[in-house]
């Protein structure tokens, strides 16, 4: 299971998002831990069955176990945390954000990795995941921790393309069961 056959699974129409999923795996400038870490953990994000399996295999060849771990734990922590900080944000009420959270998040504090790559790997999935304030606390800390813009802005990508395959081959599976 590889990139490649990703890649190969999906349609014509979807041909960006082929070229995209290629380019952003190969001319990376991010680290093989920071580019496979944000791979796996927004594959996670994606919830695809397809793009999980697909890409969770080469991520492991490029990730120690404990990354590979800590990968898994931001897209866990962040699918949690991404809905409490976006609908305390949506509800338009600033005291929600001086209220304590009152819910555990101490892989954040203790990720087993590099703290600025399990943040970037966060970062990636509040993109997926829609939630502003988490990208903004997250990216704050990133660049903080001596990322440039232009790696962040990498690292969004792999987002958005990671996210648009699976959009697209779990679209693909639907239609092909369903009574057109």
């Amino acid at each position: 299971m590889s990139v490649d056959a990703l890649k190969g699974a999906l349609p014509g129409y979807a041909k960006d998002t082929k070229l995209n999923l290629g380019s952003l795996t190969s001319t990376s400038q991010l680290t093989d831990q920071q580019l496979w870490g944000t791979v796996l953990s927004c594959a996670l994000a994606t919830r695809s069955a397809t793009v999980i399996r697909e890409l969770a295999e080469e991520a492991g060849d490029h990730l120690s176990a404990e990354a590979f771990e800590a990968a898994k734990g931001a897209a866990s922590i962040m699918a949690m945390n991404n809905v409490y900080y976006r609908a305390t944000h949506l509800i338009g009420d600033d005291a929600y954000a001086t209220l304590p959270a009152k819910l555990r998040m101490s892989i954040i504090g203790k990720p087993g990795v590099d703290k600025v790559d399990f943040e970037l790997w966060c970062l990636a999935v509040s993109a997926v995941n829609g939630c502003g304030r988490c990208l903004e606390s997250h990216e704050k800390v990133v660049r903080e921790g001596g990322l440039s813009r232009e790696l962040v802005q990498e690292a969004l990508r792999v987002a958005a393309v990671v996210n648009a395959a699976a959009a697209t081959l779990d679209a693909e599976a639907a239609l092909a069961t369903a009574t057109v």
